[in-house]
């Protein structure tokens, strides 16, 4: 590896019931894939308790802690000890009855860069997360690391085109996606091959469209909540090149580390041979900033 490069690794991992174990098994993941040269590690969404927003629940509220806080000086602790970056998706308590759902940056040296809290809030079956979340208001942002100029948005985020352009036009090589997506048991076997087609390919399309690099690490496991049918998280974390190419990819139910080498200069390369950034036309987009144009 050189500045050239950077090695990075996206930590698919089952969440249990108690936080302080996700966090060890966390840690534990990130000091093996430090082993392994990894450069920059992300964590799933929501990593350190399973998927609480499969049902509405105050007694969840408990689980939110500050940012910075706790978690983050732990892991600024790791990252001072092994050399990473790492991006930590945490539940925030910003204030009594403000709470976010947040992603915390660390550089390579143990500082806290900053955060990031998640724009787009779903409310569907068993995401019932505007029950939980107040929508983010720091922006789309993108922060110089030690290892590479990164973007991070989260889950529901990956929908939405317009966070991934934002989010490389502010300079980000890689954009990041702590995710926790899967199946409703009742519906994987009609629906389920379509549903990941299509979060795969939203994913690809935003290395395509904004010359970057993208990785979407997800949970797995089976999450029941409150005696529903539970979530089957389906994994499959993986890493696209700029040219929408996967370059690695996660299995459907192993924990693993799943890892790529970034080659930074191809995000200069495709961005000049595919000039999308330079033929946006910027004078005729008028109207983007509204829900709909009568």
């Amino acid at each position: 590896m050189s500045d050239r490069s950077s090695r990075v690794a996206l930590v698919q991992m089952q969440c249990g019931t108690e936080p302080a174990a996700n966090l060890e098994k966390a840690i534990a993941r990130i000091r093996d894939a430090a082993k392994q040269d990894a450069r920059i590690v992300c964590l799933p969404e929501l990593f350190r308790s399973q998927y609480f927003c499969q049902a509405e629940d105050h007694a969840n509220f408990a689980l939110a802690e500050e940012i910075p806080g706790p978690t983050t000086a732990e892991l600024e602790k790791v990252a001072r000890e092994t050399g990473v970056v790492i991006i930590a998706s945490l539940f925030e308590k910003r204030s009594a009855g403000v709470y976010h759902n947040t992603a915390a940056i660390i550089d390579a040296d143990g500082q806290y860069l900053g955060k990031y809290r998640k724009m787009h809030i779903p409310d569907d079956p068993s995401y019932y997360e505007k029950f939980y979340f107040t929508p983010g208001d720091l922006g789309f942002q993108a922060w110089p690391t030690k290892h590479g100029k990164i973007g991070v948005c989260v889950c529901w985020d990956q929908w939405y085109p317009e966070a991934a352009r934002l989010t490389a036009l502010r300079g980000a090589q890689i954009l990041f996606y702590p995710t926790a997506i899967g199946w409703h048991p009742a519906e994987k076997e009609k629906y389920g091959a379509a549903q990941y087609s299509a979060w795969e390919t939203m994913q690809r399309s935003h290395a395509i469209a904004n010359g970057c690099y993208v990785a979407a690490v997800n949970r797995v496991g089976h999450e029941a909540s409150a005696g529903g049918a539970g979530i089957e998280f389906w994994g499959q974390s993986f890493i696209v090149a700029p040219s929408g190419e996967i370059i690695a990819k996660g299995s459907i139910d192993r924990e693993e580390i799943v890892m790529a080498e970034i080659e930074w200069g191809r995000v200069d390369e495709h961005r000049t041979h595919w000039p999308f950034l330079r033929d946006r036309r910027i004078d005729a987009y008028s109207g983007i900033e509204q829900r709909l144009i009568d």
